[in-house]
């Protein structure tokens, strides 16, 4: 199994840029960008509260596992 972060899927559903994510949450356009393309090896649970509070969305619907 794996970890994967859905963050692509949910920016999509909801019609909103990576762009925009960056600036609602005050955080780097590159940090979004590794994290919808899942390029990155490591997170912080900082980053991951900001998403969630800039979504208005729980943890559970960031991070699913999935079968390899």
């Amino acid at each position: 199994m794996r970890i994967k972060v859905r963050l692509q899927e949910i920016l999509d559903e909801r019609g909103i840029s990576q762009r925009q994510l960056a600036l609602i949450a005050n955080m780097r356009p590159g940090t979004i960008n590794a994290l919808c393309r899942g390029t990155t090896d490591r997170i912080y649970i900082s980053t991951l509260e900001e998403i969630c509070v800039a979504l208005n969305i729980h943890i559970h619907d960031l991070i699913v596992m999935e079968d390899e």
